[in-house]
Parts: structure tokens; C-alpha cells; sequence
């Protein structure tokens, strides 16, 4: 395998993408990556940089959304381990990629974990994510009006790929976020 650096790959996340909100996402996801490939005693450089680059076509192309990024990192030699994880975390939604090694599950689950987990932070009083609690993303969870773009079906079908209890994803997602709670933009007022 031929790693991609952490550098070359936010150079190519910001040539695609320019909007802060999604390229916070980008950051979120590749710091919870990079969390669970240490739980996975795996790379976390891998990891991380499938985390940072799965939405690299989103907001040019987001109804080609993962086969524009198939073909821009073929073209440019990218490793097909980085193309199997962007293509996996969009298994029954845009591919039909069934995401098969640990990467791919944890990066098809955390991929919308992270979105819902955001969407709360954002209303919460602290506007931060290093005060919240798994019982109140569990909450947000069950209300199906809250944060409806997130599905609920890929994240408990994802916790069940990776062999994890659904509390278990949660409090490693938070934990893995409040690594980079600045850079993602919820440390909030603490």
C-alpha cells in the first residue's frame, strides 16, 4: 500500500472543497478515525487521511458524490485503500461498495455520527463538545426530527458491521472530536 500524507491530502481536500462547515467535517471525521485506529491498533495515518478525504467530491459534485473522488484520486495515483474507505462510506446511499475491513465500517458509521453529534453541539448553551455526554447524543438520537438528514439506519447498521454497542460508538466518536475540538470549531465558550 502507498500511504498519502496527512499534508498532501488536506491539499486536495482544500482544492475541492472550500466551504468551512465541510471541511470542519472532514476534520471531525478524520480525528475520530484517527481515535479508532488506535482502539484498532491500525494505522492512524491511514486512517485519519480516509477520514479527511471521504467527501472530497461533496460539494463540486454532489450528485456524482463518490464517483467524482473515485476518478480525481485515481487520476492522481492515490492508493485504492483510500478510494475502497471513500467508496464504503457511501454503501447503499451513492455506491454499492459494502464496506469489508474495520476502516471501512468505522468510517461508513462515524461519517454520520459526526454530523449528528455536530448538529447537537451547535445548540447546546456551551456551543462545545467537551462537556457532552453520551445519554444526551442518545436523546437527539431517537428524535427523528432532530438533525433529519442524519441516518440513524447507516449508524446502527454500522455499529453492528463493527461488532460495537451503539453507546460504545457514541462515546468514542465524542472523545475522539474533543481531540480537535478547536479545529473542528466546537471547543464553544469552554
Amino acid at each position: 500500500m502507498e500511504k498519502l500524507s496527512r499534508d498532501d491530502a488536506w491539499t486536495l481536500l482544500k482544492e475541492y472543497t472550500v466551504t468551512p462547515a465541510l471541511r470542519k467535517h472532514a476534520l471531525a471525521v478524520e480525528t475520530v478515525m484517527r481515535r479508532f485506529a488506535k482502539l484498532n491498533n491500525d494505522d492512524e495515518e491511514v486512517w485519519g487521511v480516509a477520514g479527511l478525504l471521504h467527501d472530497l467530491d461533496y460539494e463540486k459534485y454532489p450528485e456524482e458524490h463518490c464517483k467524482k473522488a473515485t476518478e480525481i484520486m485515481r487520476l492522481r495515483g492515490i492508493d485504492e485503500v483510500y478510494i475502497r474507505a471513500m467508496n464504503c462510506h457511501g454503501y447503499g446511499i451513492c455506491t454499492e461498495e459494502k464496506p469489508e475491513t474495520m476502516l471501512e465500517k468505522t468510517l461508513y458509521t462515524v461519517d454520520e455520527l459526526t454530523g449528528l453529534i455536530n448538529a447537537l453541539c451547535l445548540m447546546r448553551p456551551s456551543k462545545s463538545v467537551l462537556d457532552l455526554e453520551v445519554k444526551s447524543v442518545k436523546k437527539k438520537f431517537k428524535d427523528k426530527s432532530f438533525a433529519s438528514g442524519v441516518n440513524r439506519g447507516t449508524i446502527r447498521n454500522g455499529c453492528e458491521m463493527m461488532g460495537m454497542e451503539l453507546d460504545d460508538v457514541i462515546r468514542e466518536t465524542i472523545e475522539g472530536m474533543k481531540e480537535n475540538a478547536q479545529a473542528i470549531g466546537l471547543k464553544g465558550i469552554l
